[in-house]
C-alpha cells in the first residue's frame, strides 16, 4: 500500500501560480472491495531564476530633466510562489539614480529609477547600470539587466575659444589668400547646440573686411587684399565663434597681425647745390653739394649698405696642429680613420678649402688616401704590426685664393697589435727531420735544468707573453717545465728503472685573444754516457728563420770554443814536448833491446754546454822516445752552425773531449 513517485514533479508545470498545488486521486481495495479518496500537495522548492524579458534596457534622458523624476523599468518573472517567488530588486551603485521598488496588488514587485542629481552631457555623454532582480530562497537565486542611459544634449554652454588673443605675422607682399591665423574654438553641446560658425565682430572696420576674409567653418583667417607696411604696421581683428542652437551662444577673440616690412621701396637721392659755380681756386675740403637719401622701408631695409669685398688675408687654421691616430692591424681596406677640420675666415672662394697628402713618403701614398673636399684619411690596405708600427705625414690645408694661403698638419698613425701571431719555436727546432736529444745522467737530483725551450711571438706586448705548460711526457712525474722560462727541469730524483728514453711535448701559449698557440718536442736520454744520441748534424740544414741573428749567436759561441779549445792543446803539446828534451839525456843512457809497452790511453771529456751538441775532436800522439813524434789535430766541424759528421766521430766516442795517446818509441827501450 505505500504510494510512490513515478516520474518527475514539476509544480510549475502543474499547478503554474496557483498555491497551494494539490493532486487528488482514488484508491480501490478488493476483498473485501472498499473505495479511499486522497490528495498530494505538491511543495514548491527555489528552482527557477528571476528571468527579465530582455538583457539590455536603453534610456534616453535629457539633461534638463529636474531631479524627482521618475524612469519605470521592466520587470523580472520568477515562476516560483510564495518565499521562492520574486522579492527584490537591487541597482549598482551611482551618483545620479536611486531604485523604488513597489508591490502591485497580486504582490509582484516592480522597479522605478528615481533621478536624484541632475545630469549634465558635458560632463557624462552617458551611464551604464546593472538592475538585479532577487527572489527569497535560500540561498537566493537572483537575475541581470543592463541599463544604458544616453544623456540627451541642452544648449546649456556657450562656445569658448582655446585663445583669447592670436598672434601672427605676415610680409606685406604676401598674395593673396595666403594664411594668416587658424583660430579654435569649441562647444560642449551635441547637435546643432555644438556646431560653430565663425565671423567678424560686428564693430570689425570696413578696411579690415577688405585686407582679410575669414572662412566660417574652419576659422581660417587669411590675406584678401594688397597689404602695406608703410601705411599699417599691425593690425587688431576682433573675431567671434557662434553654436546654432535656438539661443544662440556666443564667444569673442582677437588677433593681432603684425605686417612685416620687404625691401619694396628704392632709395630717393636729393642733391641740394650749395656753391655753384665752383671757382678753380677753391680750397680742399669745400662743401659743394649735400646729398640726402631717404627710404620708405624700415630697419635693415632703409639704410644704405657699402659692401667691402673680401681679400684673401687669412691662413686656413686647423682644429688641432698634428692628429695621432690609433688603428688595429688587419683591419678592412677603404675605411676612414681621419677627418682633418680647419676653417677660414675669409668669404667666397678664399674661403674654400681643399685637403692634400704631400707625397714625402711614398709608401704613404700607395696606403692611405684623404678625401680632397672634406678632409677625411682614408687607409687603402691593410696594415700589419709586425711589418710596421708607424706611418708619419703631412696633410696641406689650402683655401682657393689668388694667391691661395695652405698650411700644413701632421698626422701620425700608430698600428696597434692584435693578435694574429702564434708562438714560434727556435729550438727545438720544429721544421726539420733531426732530432734533438738533450742528454741526463742517471741519479740527476730534483731541480736539475736538463735543457730549455726557446721561442718567440711577433706580436707586442701581451700578446707576445709566452707561457709553457707541460702537454704530454713518457714519465709526468719526472720533468716539469717553467711558465714564463721554458726551461726544462726534474722534477724529482732519476732512478735506475726509469725509462731511458723521454718524450715531452711542451705548449706554447701567448695571453692575446684569441690565444694561440704552438707545441714543441722535446726528446731526453737517461744515460751515464752518451753514445748514440746525438743527431746527424750532417743532416741538419741551417734554419731559414726569420731570426737570424740567434743562429750568429751560435756560430760565435762555437767559434770561441773551438778557439779556447785549439789554444789548450796547443799549450799541452808545448808542454809536453818540453818534458820530452828535458827526459832525451836520460833515455838515451838507459837504452836497453826491450821495448816499453805503450802507456795506457788517457781520456779527458769536456763538459758539453747550454743545449749545443759537441762539435770538436782533437787527438794529440806522442812518444815516449822518439824526435818523430806526430802531433795531429783535426778540424773543427764548420759545414754549419752545429757542425758537420766527421768519420772520427763515428768511430769514436761522443762528446766533446782531448785524447793523448802513447806510443812505443821507435828505439829499444828497457822493459820495466
Amino acid at each position: 500500500g505505500a504510494l510512490l513517485v513515478s516520474e518527475r514533479i514539476d509544480r510549475e508545470e502543474l499547478c503554474g501560480a496557483l498555491s497551494p498545488c494539490s493532486l487528488s486521486f482514488e484508491i480501490v481495495v478488493e476483498n473485501p472491495l472498499e473505495l479511499y479518496s486522497g490528495s498530494v500537495e505538491i511543495q514548491d522548492i527555489n528552482d527557477n531564476d528571476p528571468v527579465f524579458p530582455t538583457s539590455q534596457a536603453r534610456l534616453d534622458i535629457s539633461e534638463s530633466v529636474a531631479a524627482g523624476a521618475r524612469f519605470p523599468l521592466e520587470s523580472a518573472q520568477d515562476p516560483d510562489v510564495g518565499i521562492n517567488s520574486l522579492q527584490t530588486y537591487q541597482l549598482s551603485a551611482n551618483p545620479h539614480f536611486a531604485l523604488d521598488v513597489q508591490t502591485r496588488v497580486d504582490g509582484s514587485k516592480y522597479a522605478e529609477l528615481v533621478l536624484e542629481k541632475e545630469l549634465d552631457r558635458e560632463e557624462q555623454r552617458e551611464l551604464h547600470l546593472v538592475l538585479t532582480a532577487l527572489d527569497g530562497g535560500s540561498p537566493p537565486r537572483s537575475a541581470h539587466m543592463q541599463i544604458h542611459i544616453d544623456v540627451v544634449d541642452a544648449n546649456d554652454n556657450a562656445p569658448v575659444f582655446n585663445q583669447s588673443t592670436y598672434k601672427a605675422s605676415v610680409r606685406e607682399n604676401m598674395p593673396s589668400g595666403t594664411l594668416v591665423a587658424r583660430i579654435s574654438a569649441y562647444d560642449l553641446d551635441d547637435g546643432l547646440n555644438g556646431d560653430i560658425v565663425y565671423s567678424f565682430s560686428s564693430h570689425t572696420p570696413a578696411k579690415v573686411r577688405e585686407l582679410f576674409a575669414l572662412d566660417s567653418a574652419t576659422g581660417e583667417l587669411r590675406v584678401k587684399g594688397q597689404l602695406d607696411y608703410e601705411e599699417m604696421k599691425l593690425y587688431e581683428i576682433y573675431l567671434q565663434a557662434k553654436d546654432k542652437g535656438v539661443v544662440p551662444g556666443v564667444a569673442h577673440c582677437k588677433v593681432l597681425v603684425e605686417v612685416m616690412d620687404v625691401n619694396d621701396n628704392a632709395p630717393e637721392l636729393t642733391v641740394t647745390s650749395v656753391y655753384s659755380p665752383v671757382p678753380e681756386d677753391a680750397a680742399p675740403g669745400t662743401v659743394i653739394a649735400l646729398l640726402s637719401v631717404t627710404d620708405l622701408d624700415s630697419h635693415d631695409n632703409g639704410l644704405i649698405l657699402v659692401q667691402v669685398s673680401d681679400v684673401n688675408d687669412n691662413v686656413p687654421k686647423s682644429s688641432q696642429d698634428s692628429y695621432d691616430v690609433y688603428v688595429l692591424e688587419n683591419n678592412i681596406p677603404g675605411i676612414p680613420i681621419l677627418n682633418v677640420s680647419a676653417t677660414d675666415p675669409d668669404l667666397g672662394r678664399n674661403a674654400h678649402l681643399s685637403y692634400t697628402l704631400l707625397q714625402g713618403d711614398p709608401t704613404v701614398g700607395h696606403l692611405f688616401s684623404i678625401n680632397r673636399e672634406n678632409g677625411t684619411l682614408y687607409l687603402l690596405t691593410s696594415l700589419d704590426h709586425e711589418d710596421q708600427v708607424e706611418f708619419s705625414m703631412t696633410v696641406r690645408v689650402q683655401d682657393g685664393g689668388s694667391p691661395p694661403l695652405a698650411t700644413n698638419v701632421s698626422v701620425s698613425v700608430f698600428v696597434t697589435d692584435f693578435n694574429d701571431n702564434a708562438p714560434t719555436v727556435l729550438y727545438p727546432h720544429p721544421n726539420t727531420n733531426a732530432t734533438y736529444t738533450d742528454v741526463v745522467a742517471p741519479g740527476t737530483p730534483a731541480g736539475h735544468m736538463v735543457t730549455k725551450v726557446v721561442a718567440v711571438d711577433a706580436d707586442a706586448g701581451y700578446n707576445a707573453w709566452i707561457s709553457y705548460t707541460l702537454l704530454q711526457a713518457t714519465d709526468s712525474s719526472l720533468f716539469s717545465v717553467g711558465l714564463h722560462s721554458g726551461e726544462i727541469f726534474t722534477a724529482r730524483q732519476l732512478r735506475e728503472d726509469d725509462s731511458p728514453q723521454h718524450t715531452l711535448v711542451i705548449l706554447l701559449k701567448d695571453h692575446g685573444e684569441p690565444v694561440l698557440s704552438a707545441s714543441a718536442t722535446v726528446s731526453i736520454s737517461v744515460a751515464e754516457v752518451v753514445k748514440e744520441v746525438l743527431t746527424d748534424l750532417t743532416d741538419v740544414a741551417p734554419a731559414n728563420d726569420l731570426k737570424r741573428h740567434v743562429t750568429f749567436y751560435l756560430i760565435l759561441a762555437v767559434i770561441l770554443v773551438s778557439a779556447a779549445f785549439f789554444i789548450t792543446m796547443l799549450s799541452v803539446g808545448i808542454f809536453k814536448c818540453y818534458k820530452w828534451r828535458q827526459s832525451k839525456e836520460l833515455f838515451n843512457s838507459s837504452r836497453s833491446t826491450l821495448y816499453r809497452t805503450p802507456g795506457p790511453f788517457h781520456h779527458i771529456d769536456a763538459v758539453r754546454g747550454g743545449f749545443t751538441p759537441p762539435n770538436f775532436y782533437h787527438q794529440v800522439y806522442l812518444t815516449t822516445d822518439s824526435r818523430q813524434s806526430d802531433f795531429l789535430c783535426k778540424k773543427p766541424f764548420t759545414s754549419s752552425p752545429l757542425g758537420s759528421r766527421q768519420s772520427t766521430m763515428r768511430n769514436g766516442e761522443p762528446g766533446l773531449y782531448h785524447q793523448i795517446v802513447g806510443t812505443a818509441s821507435r828505439l829499444p827501450i828497457p822493459a820495466e
